[in-house]
């Protein structure tokens, strides 16, 4: 007979079980829409890390729908094909040939990447973009910039017949237009159009900064959306971050419970973020 002894790793991993009760009980059930961006898709390592921590969500009664981005592959594409991008005020206008090769990228490439990594860690997932089952309609953003996508109309149905066989939707940020048009879509305002067309419980923006930051540089990890817009007339909340708050504020006094800019680049974010006490970001409240 072989005796065990009782590790101190083995105890606090099943303390850390034990305290993650409240959180699963508490998000049993619920709609967890994540968009999937920076480091989280840099590797084949943390796109496992990541993909694994979904399954896990699934496994514990959770709903979460992935949206991702894909930037830098898309970039690295138009290079290898040779195709020369104009740009309007710092932006990149979206014309015909562009739009073929960012629908190649994100509904090929990426979408089946990250599907594939949910499968391989004993998940469910299935691949989509925003044109099937008309689950995003777009008008066009801005017409300087071609087809580029503001979302007018959602129709999630789709994602909740997902829900009912257990299926986790990928969705690569790509919409139809009224008139048969394709519309690239920005990763973050699709997904929180999604969060609002489902009455999602949480948002989460995975990005590769820490959260957002005060004055003096400190990370907030929880705001209302008075101080977001206080930070943001001061001149706090600048750059990038400013199309995420402006994605959060929006989401979460559309019916949103909280959205949270969570920093990706930490092992296990969405975990940390939804079944602990700490969280891995700044979370905005209506």
């Amino acid at each position: 007979m072989k005796k065990q002894d009782m590790n101190r790793d083995w105890i606090a991993t099943a303390e850390t079980l034990s305290s993650a009760l409240p959180y699963l009980q508490r998000y049993d059930g619920a709609i967890v829409v994540i968009k999937l961006g920076g480091h989280a898709m840099g590797s084949d390592e943390a796109m496992e890390t990541f993909a694994r921590d979904i399954v896990l969500m699934r496994q514990v009664g959770v709903n979460p729908v992935i949206v991702h981005g894909g930037g830098p592959m898309i970039n690295a594409m138009l290079d290898k094909l040779q195709i020369q991008s104009e740009f309007v005020d710092g932006k990149r206008v979206t014309d015909q040939a562009t739009m073929e090769v960012v629908e190649m990228v994100l509904s090929g490439v990426v979408n089946k990447r990250i599907v594939q990594a949910i499968n391989a860690q004993g998940g469910r997932a299935v691949g989509l973009s925003g044109k099937d089952a008309n689950l995003i309609t777009c008008d066009q953003a801005n017409a300087k910039l071609g087809f580029v996508g503001a979302p007018s109309k959602m129709d999630p149905q789709v994602l909740h017949d997902l829900f009912e066989k257990h299926i986790i939707p990928v969705i690569a940020p790509i919409g139809a237009g009224h008139n048969g048009e394709t519309f690239n879509i920005n990763g973050d305002t699709a997904s929180g159009a999604i969060a609002t067309a489902l009455n999602a419980d949480r948002l989460l923006l995975l990005t590769d900064v820490s959260g957002v930051k005060d004055a003096t540089g400190e990370v907030v990890t929880e705001l209302k959306a008075a101080d977001v817009e206080r930070m943001t007339a001061e001149g706090v909340i600048a750059g990038g971050m400013i199309p995420k708050t402006e994605t959060a504020l929006e989401a979460v006094r559309s019916g949103v419970r909280a959205c949270t800019i969570v920093d990706g680049r930490v092992k296990n974010a969405v975990l940390l973020e939804l079944f602990t006490d700490h969280g891995a970001g700044s979370m905005i409240r209506a």
